[in-house]
């Protein structure tokens, strides 16, 4: 598995912006990183004709480049190195995917603003089409690392999700919990009594849960966390379920066990990315 060396951080001089330099430097510090890219695309396409007039005699690049420099030099607070990255190109989502490729980036990190209006659809295009991993951070991420919760539905695709939480343990302590949503067969139902077959579907989960894991290469000690979905979605209870363990990070493979196309998200990743989280999700691929 080939480890995180560099990471890029898409800032839009938000309010966000400080969140993320800050989770930046917290994430490079566990993960041993070389160098932190810090990129901002200046979309001169929004800027009034008023606007423009007042701006004719003022070099935009380098004031917007100096202002940048100024908030990752007070918010960045390790000593890896980093880089400040400017660019007016009309079409964002093409200039950090051309960033991804030209510095090999392993690591694309953005901010969740939590549903705000057209916040998550330049970071959706992104998750979809560039092959780095993604990180998305929310506008009060915790900086800790105390419990990481992996979700699996025992695919393939989800034990890359374990590798990475190898890499990531040996240069952090954490305590790591495997986690996988089950539900009873809903078809059958009327005709079976809940009491009797709840205790029979965990033993089958249970042994479904062993070999799993049996067949992970990990350097430590991987506890299992069985959720019982019921009536709520997946990422629904994910999400609630790690709110009330105090879970740090949330990781998932960018395909479940069903996807059949490389530009098609797992269902259970898209419902993730696409709700509300006051935790990181850190999508893996391959």
């Amino acid at each position: 598995m080939r480890p995180i060396k560099k990471i890029l951080v898409g800032l839009d001089l938000s309010d966000i912006d400080q969140q993320l330099i800050r989770y930046s430097s917290f994430f490079a510090d566990i993960i041993d990183v070389d160098k932190v890219y810090f990129v901002h695309n200046i979309k001169r396409y929004e800027i009034s004709e008023m606007l423009e007039k007042e701006l004719e005699d003022i070099d935009l690049e380098e004031l917007i480049t100096e202002e940048l420099k100024d908030r990752v030099d007070e918010n960045f607070n390790t000593e890896v190195e980093w880089e400040v990255l400017i660019s007016d190109d009309p079409y964002t989502e093409s200039l950090i995917s051309y960033i991804v490729n030209k510095y090999s980036i392993d690591l694309l990190m953005m901010g969740n603003k939590n549903n705000e209006e057209g916040s998550g659809i330049l970071a959706f295009k992104l998750l979809r089409t560039t092959r780095c991993q993604f990180l998305w951070v929310p506008e009060n991420a915790s900086m800790e690392m105390k419990k990481v919760w992996v979700g699996t539905d025992f695919s393939n695709s989800s034990k890359k999700c374990f590798a990475y939480a190898d890499l990531l343990k040996s240069n952090h302590d954490f305590e790591l919990e495997a986690v996988h949503v089950y539900s009873l067969p809903v078809h059958f139902s009327p005709y079976l009594n809940n009491s009797e077959i709840n205790p029979k579907m965990e033993e089958y989960i249970d042994k479904r849960f062993d070999n799993f894991l049996r067949k992970i290469d990990f350097s430590d000690k991987i506890k299992k966390y069985k959720i019982l979905g019921r009536e709520a979605n997946v990422a629904s209870r994910l999400k609630k379920e790690a709110y009330k363990n105090d879970v740090n990070l949330l990781m998932v493979a960018d395909k479940g066990s069903n996807t059949i196309s490389n530009l098609t998200l797992g269902s259970i990743t898209e419902d993730l990315f696409n709700r509300e989280l006051k935790i990181p999700l850190l999508i893996i691929k391959d």
